[in-house]
């Protein structure tokens, strides 16, 4: 019997191994297998397929050993990362990375082993040597954690490759298995005493440690209440110490027993929904469900605060009716905290959260209880998408245009949205898409009958949509540029005298972007990126947003000596100052990627500015996205201009859905809401489709654009960056690719050429972009030429340093 088998290394191919007669009976497609690559190198592989015969040109080597009585998923798994590694260009070994929590990824630990027939003089060795042969003679073997210890230093590879060498010993690799069952320990009255006639003789006749009886009588009313008590309540209820329980667990009067528990706490499993659809509402789901019929996926075009939320609701109630599974994919993981509540309250005990905030041991826990089909309903960002589902009915994408559904950094560069889309086919699975702003691409799918469309165009609860107003900044001379125009404080002063509360988005985190010398107008940069350095006010430092190095702040220009700088533009940290100077009555509150970095600090704002205990929230695009706030009547956008001008064939796109997507925290209730754009390019197109919320006019417009030069929806993108540390070698690779496509891509190829920010943590970037026809069959052939193009090149040893990074369909 042969296995390929998947580890999680971006390998050109999966490698096969044979299987043991003693193993055969427990591998399947599914299982983790241990098997050693290079010189005793071991890894935890995922069994692929079982192969019928032996590779031609190799011999394979054996397994070492089973790791799993069952699958650790199922074959729909395996086909989704097939599919990915292939349509995004990288390695299964790059998906099972991104696809498997840290926990269930065993890591192997190097074992140093005596050698029995070693044969050496002393007096070769140095101190360090003698002592750790010593040590081996003794044990027979040390791990790499008990050879620091005993030198007492972190760095003992030198010392370790001399034994090698000197044949005292040999390395072995250990897999280490990282998963932990939690424990908890749960105390019991012991069964003598379990009868009420022994428990009172026992209560009446105590005559000695009152700290004891104290404890008991605790315990006794901890069961009353609680059912089942844990050691540490226990301890904590009455105040007694380690040694007074240990007493009574040694007279037999308490037993003490450990038990595996859940991480993360189970809620009931119940269904409870206790809300009613609009009319609207009611007529677009019934539109869902017919379009669904006979349509894989469908495109809910829903206005901002019209009620999508609760649509989803009522579906996701029908499939766990049906005992399938529901997926619910949300863009940002600032998003589910808000989002998860109102399941909760829903669904209870059926849904579960899953996103990379958690720890390892959290994930496997969940992963679990997904794959044996506990857990019915997931919230998650895009990492949810690789849970093992195990009947998978529905999978709903909210917000499907946002661009953060597609993974930049590391491979696989995939886009969650449409990877969706083809993991539902291998369930037979229903795909909703979500958004008041549809991306192009989705809306133009629907309107050439590939996806369904169900439009919802009024808010709930006959709410309107709030009133745009443009702002032109050029009427207030300043310098530097104003933050805050007189209309737009007038209008944050009178939502504060209403008692309302009010969102200010800046799309840019930090105090100052850049800083300039007042001389000769030199501008810090970050050494190892080409950007401008970022000053963060509430930390004192300069910090690189593309690498995140962080730097003291400059006083003295390195240019001329001066020691006066002046700071230009600004960002949401001097946004946030300004509001405190300028509304000192007023709670004003910050989120961005700065302050809500832990776990539950998305959550702990979130329910703050829902409780009406911050007046000014001021935020990036966390605060626009898909989050509901009653009290909100007034939305300001102090720098439209920073959003209007981008350097990418989707900035209109992109600066429309943003700045609707803003507008939409306004006026959700009773309230008519109220947008302030705060821009100096009154004549941008763009305004005008968001002042008339009009996105049709937004769509004909684009595609007009889009159809003239060959972008998506009318072409398919490959992206292929080349980094490396000097200059023209990147310049030298990128040529040569570009020479080599030429031939049956050339019509189709743009570049070479450097992206606006040509250098990253010092690599240089030279860039190749291929804009193909919808054809799949010519898109393949182009992906295959790629790779083979890739080898030609990083088979010269001038280039083996090169990293050429393919992107398809990049955002």
């Amino acid at each position: 019997m042969f296995v390929e088998v998947i580890i999680p290394l971006a390998l050109p191919k999966n490698y096969t191994w044979s299987v043991p007669p003693h193993l055969q009976d427990a591998v399947q497609p599914g299982v983790r297998v241990e098997v050693v690559l290079g010189r005793n190198k071991k890894y935890a592989g995922i069994v692929k397929r079982v192969l019928p015969s032996k590779p031609e040109s190799f011999q394979p080597k054996d397994i070492l050993n089973v790791l799993d009585p069952e699958p650790l998923l199922y074959t729909s798994q395996l086909q989704l990362w097939e599919w990915v590694a292939d349509y995004y260009m990288c390695s299964e070994g790059e998906v099972m990375q991104a696809a498997v929590p840290a926990n269930l990824k065993l890591s192997s630990e190097s074992v140093l082993i005596w050698n029995e027939a070693a044969d050496y003089a002393p007096s070769d060795l140095s101190d360090a040597e003698y002592l750790v042969t010593e040590a081996l003679e003794l044990k027979k073997e040390l791990r790499l954690g008990e050879v620091q210890q005993l030198l007492d230093a972190a760095v003992v590879y030198p010392v370790i490759k001399k034994l090698i060498e000197k044949n005292i010993c040999y390395v072995w690799e250990e897999l280490k298995q990282k998963y932990k069952v939690k424990t908890e320990t749960y105390i019991s009255l012991a069964a003598a005493y379990r009868n009420e006639d022994q428990l009172a003789d026992l209560l009446n006749n105590w005559s000695r440690a009152p700290k004891q009886m104290e404890l008991l009588l605790a315990y006794l009313h901890l069961v009353k209440t609680a059912g089942e008590v844990t050691k540490a309540e226990l301890l904590k209820k009455s105040g007694a110490s380690d040694a007074q329980l240990k007493g009574l667990l040694e007279k037999n009067i308490l037993v003490a027993e450990k038990r595996a528990i859940d991480r993360i706490s189970p809620l009931p499993k119940n269904i409870a929904i206790d809300f009613t659809l609009s009319p609207a509402q009611e007529k677009a789901l019934a539109a869902i469900r017919e379009t669904l019929e006979h349509k894989q996926v469908t495109l809910l075009h829903g206005v901002t605060a019209s009620g999508k939320t609760q649509i989803y609701i009522k579906l996701i109630e029908e499939q766990i009716m049906q005992g399938k599974q529901v997926l619910y994919l949300l863009p940002e993981i600032a998003l589910t905290a808000q989002t998860i509540r109102r399941l909760q309250k829903h669904f209870g005990g059926y849904i579960a959260i899953y996103h990379s905030k958690f720890n390892p041991n959290e994930r496997v826990e969940i992963w679990n209880k997904v794959k044996s089909g506990d857990i019915k309903v997931v919230l998650g960002a895009r990492s949810a998408l690789f849970l093992p589902f195990r009947e998978l009915g529905m999978i709903i994408a909210d917000e499907e245009h946002d661009a953060s559904y597609k993974q930049q950094e590391p491979a696989p560069r995939y886009h969650a949205r449409d990877a969706a889309i083809y993991y539902a086919s291998l369930f037979g699975a229903r795909v909703l898409l979500g958004s008041a702003t549809p991306s192009v691409e989705s809306y133009f799918n629907c309107m050439q009958d590939k996806y369904g469309l169900v439009t919802l165009a009024e808010r709930f609860g006959d709410a309107g949509l709030p009133a745009i107003e443009l702002i032109d900044i050029k009427k207030y001379p300043a310098k530097p540029k104003p933050v805050f125009t007189p209309p737009l404080i007038d209008a944050i002063q009178a939502s504060l005298d209403a008692k309302k509360q009010v969102i200010i988005f800046q799309n840019r985190r930090g105090y100052a972007p850049y800083q300039v010398c007042d001389t000769c107008g030199w501008i810090p940069q970050c050494r190892d990126c080409d950007v401008t350095l970022t000053y963060h006010k509430t930390r004192n430092q300069l910090v690189c947003h593309y690498c995140g190095t962080i730097y003291p702040v400059i006083q003295t220009c390195l240019a001329c000596g001066n020691h006066h700088f002046t700071q230009k533009n600004f960002g949401t940290e001097q946004v946030e100052e300004l509001l405190g100077e300028t509304f000192p009555e007023a709670r004003t509150a910050r989120m961005d990627y700065d302050s809500v970095k832990g776990k539950h600090d998305h959550d702990a704002l979130i329910k703050l500015f829902e409780q009406q205990r911050i007046d000014l929230l001021v935020g990036t695009q966390m605060v626009v996205k898909g989050l509901d706030f009653e009290h909100v009547n007034l939305v300001c956008i102090v720098d439209a201009d920073g959003i209007l001008n981008f350097t990418d064939f989707r900035v209109n796109e992109r600066a429309f859905q943003l700045m609707e997507q803003v507008s939409g925290r306004a006026g959700r209730k009773d309230d008519e809401g109220k947008v302030l754009i705060q821009v100096s390019n009154l004549q941008h197109p763009v305004l005008q489709f968001v002042k008339d919320h009009r996105y049709t006019g937004l769509f004909e417009f684009e595609l007009h654009n889009r159809k003239a030069f060959d972008y998506p929806p009318f072409t398919r993108l490959i992206r292929l960056v080349f980094k490396h540390r000097e200059k023209h070698i990147a310049e030298e690779a990128a040529h040569i690719m570009a020479q080599g496509l030429k031939t049956h891509f050339g019509k189709y190829l743009s570049g070479p050429a450097q992206p606006v920010v040509d250098r990253i943590r010092n690599q240089y970037l030279w860039e190749i972009l291929l804009k193909l026809p919808k054809d799949s069959r010519f898109i393949h052939q182009c992906k295959k030429e790629i790779h083979q193009q890739t080898v030609i090149i990083q088979s010269n040893k001038r280039y083996r340093a090169v990293v050429i990074q393919p992107d398809a369909d990049p955002v």
